[in-house]
């Protein structure tokens, strides 16, 4: 798996389609600052490979999520009740990992880049802490915000720009890209084997790299890939899928491999008719260019494109607890399943060196080392790492 931390082996997926609601507020009014193209918003990524930067919302600096698997802009309920902004409509979403309850409010002002609107209205969510890491976010800037004009994505030099749309930045492959009619997420394709497969819903908020729907993937999956399980946190709860390393994925002309997961037939992608989703984990290895007014993603490799899969060898995906680690997941048939390992167990030490100075890539080491695992009730066990997926 890819991912910045990589001994905590934790994606994250958003998604977020919100009913249309009427709210009492004022009309929101879009206005793209003539220098738009001076204006880049640098950003960090997440361990889960999101795209976190800082913007103003009425004024106030706020901590944002860019997120194009969100149809309708979102503040976080702690946010909300902060800045005094009142629920005026009740009502519930579709969301990775199930429905959300939500409140619609009035806003004033909101700005990303060159791009300020004034008025409209933003979902009040209630978003677990787990789906965005360590620090809190207040807000989640999605296709109601983005979708009228080209993003340009920059992840070598960790920056995005809003353009007006038609603009052509830089040269590269590209690809269809259109809003889907009812919840305008952002639709895009892929190839398979020999197979297209479309509808994808291009997020920038789900810290996978590729998703597939279990029908999907039986119809088109290699017959030697092997398959292990992950979990992730969604904005509707905790996801458990199949995972995958799939080395002939094509996305235009840029093909290599990929790690893929596989959702249920009733997960988010098939909720909403796709047959998967492309997300930051691959978008991060290029240059990107989303403008669904013109018809067109156009990807550039990056710096990262030749990076190789990170694959965990232990089948421990673990969690900071304070100062010792705490198992979430045990992957299965992995050496950790295989000698008994479960979710909840607390680790205090990893050869012998407390969490917080041991080395991070334990997890993830060559096949065949052993690691000795101190507990924290005292026991020690030994794990000896190898591939098996």
């Amino acid at each position: 798996m890819e991912f910045r931390a990589p001994m905590i082996l934790l994606a994250t997926l958003l998604g977020l389609a919100a009913p249309v609601e009427r709210v009492a507020a004022a009309p929101a009014v879009l206005h793209l600052a003539p220098d738009s193209d001076t204006r880049w918003v640098s950003f960090e990524l997440t361990p889960g490979n999101q795209i976190r930067f800082r913007t103003l919302l009425n004024g106030r600096w706020v901590d944002a999520l860019l997120d194009t698997g969100v149809t309708d802009s979102a503040v976080t309920t702690r946010f909300a009740r902060s800045a005094g902004l009142k629920p005026l409509v009740s009502g519930r979403a579709d969301a990775i990992g199930g429905s959300v309850a939500l409140s619609w409010t009035g806003i004033d002002r909101v700005e990303v880049g060159g791009l300020v609107r004034t008025g409209g209205r933003v979902a009040i969510i209630d978003a677990d802490p787990r789906v965005t890491g360590n620090a809190p976010i207040d807000l989640f800037v999605g296709s109601d915000l983005l979708a009228g004009h080209a993003l340009e994505i920059d992840y070598d030099a960790q920056r995005f720009r809003l353009l007006p749309s038609g603009r052509l930045p830089f040269r590269g492959v590209t690809l269809p890209l259109r809003l889907a009619d009812r919840s305008g997420l952002y639709l895009s394709e892929l190839a398979l084997g020999d197979r297209i497969l479309r509808p994808v819903i291009v997020d920038t908020g789900d810290g996978g790299m590729v998703s597939l729907t279990r029908s999907v993937w039986q119809a088109s999956a290699p017959r030697t890939v092997r398959t292990t399980t992950a979990i992730a946190w969604g904005l509707g709860g905790v996801v458990e899928n199949e995972v995958a390393v799939v080395p002939a994925v094509r996305i235009g002309g840029l093909a290599g491999e990929v790690e893929l997961r596989v959702e249920a037939d009733t997960g988010f992608s098939a909720r909403k008719g796709a047959a998967g989703r492309l997300g930051g984990g691959w978008l991060r290895r290029h240059r990107v260019l989303l403008d669904p007014r013109a018809g067109r993603m156009v990807l550039a490799a990056g710096e990262r494109a030749a990076w190789p899969i990170t694959r965990s060898t232990s089948g421990l995906m673990v969690a900071p607890d304070r100062d010792r680690l705490r198992v979430i997941h045990v992957m299965r048939d992995s050496p950790a399943a295989a000698t008994g390992w479960r979710a909840g167990t607390l680790i205090c030490a990893v050869d012998g060196a407390p969490v917080a100075s041991a080395a991070r890539d334990w997890a993830i080491g060559t096949p065949g080392r052993r690691v000795r695992l101190t507990l924290c009730d005292g026991n020690e066990r030994t794990l000896t790492l190898a591939s098996f997926y």
